[in-house]
């Protein structure tokens, strides 16, 4: 007796879609993600203009996955493309020169995201959109030839700490209402913090960037020194926002500030007496006291105008 037809479920194509899905996803790095998401959040907490309505609360969570997921995802894609050839040769295990990511699908990655991520940068207004378009054209700057500007610690930290922290805190204010003075010197000024954070990432991969010659702040003047610029940027960053709010009469946001830069002590002695063996504590702990400090300089804009 003939058998009943029933289709076949062993699609291969089916089959693959998860994993192009994951491996998509792990082209776009989500441990990068937090900084200009934060950033974004605490433009939009210093507009003071955020209600808790859900109008308000939907546009601030669409403008954190703007900054996040979609534009720094995108971005992040777009520099391991552009470092394919060096990663073959000193990684070959990442996903694309190891194949399991074909060009084809870091294009329609890109371009989706690209898409989706002016989609909700034009719905939050032309103002978030322009400075949208900046960031990706200070993303391509940092991976793309002829610039690529990652071959040098000084000019690649530069444009991403202005990409992640100073214009996704802008644009988190502009979603809300119009730029303020006060709003654009504390972006500069974590900004500025920002291209020192971006140089403790750099100690993980010293020797590969020796050899493949991209000079990062370590490559360029070693461990020790280095962890002292780091430092330092770090904290005129931030002695830059206390004094900032001294002069605007904001007593107890410089207060807290100030607080939090003496918490940070300690912890930047450490790094500093052993920086190989320190700079993933120094990322979690002392990074996190200054991301804390971001948002208090947040809520304290709202006083200044």
């Amino acid at each position: 007796m003939d058998q009943p037809f029933v289709p076949s479920t062993n699609n291969s194509y089916e089959n693959e879609r998860p994993a192009m899905l994951t491996r998509s996803v792990a082209l776009m790095k989500p441990i990068t993600w937090f900084a200009p998401m934060w950033a974004f959040l605490c433009g939009a907490v210093a507009s003071g203009a955020v209600d808790l309505t859900p109008g308000d609360i939907s546009r601030v969570v669409l403008g954190i996955l703007m900054a996040g997921p979609i534009l720094c995802g995108a971005s992040q894609v777009m520099n391991d493309y552009y470092d394919r050839e060096i990663d073959a040769l000193n990684e070959p295990d990442r996903l694309i020169p190891s194949g399991l990511v074909a060009l084809w699908q870091v294009f329609t990655t890109v371009a989706v995201l690209l898409v989706v991520g002016f989609g909700i940068a034009l719905f939050l207004g032309t103002d978030v959109a322009a400075l949208t378009a900046a960031g990706m054209i200070f993303a391509l700057a940092y991976s793309a030839p002829p610039v690529r500007a990652k071959r040098n610690g000084w000019y690649g930290n530069t444009v991403v700490a202005i990409s992640y922290e100073g214009l996704a805190w802008l644009a988190g204010h502009v979603a809300f209402a119009a730029l303020t003075p006060g709003t654009v010197i504390i972006a500069a000024l974590y900004s500025f913090g920002a291209h020192g954070i971006m140089a403790i990432n750099d100690y993980k991969s010293i020797d590969g960037d020796q050899q493949t010659g991209i000079r990062t702040i370590p490559v360029m003047y070693g461990v020790k020194r280095a962890a002292w610029i780091i430092v330092i940027i770090m904290n005129i960053s931030q002695v830059g926002v206390l004094i900032a709010f001294l002069v605007w009469g904001n007593w107890i946001a410089a207060l807290v500030i100030g607080g939090i830069i003496a918490v940070q002590l300690p912890i930047q002695r450490n790094f500093i007496q052993d920086p190989t063996e320190n700079y993933l504590k120094f990322s979690a702990i002392g990074v996190s006291f200054f991301v804390w400090g971001m948002l208090v300089a947040a809520i304290g804009l709202q006083s200044v105008g």
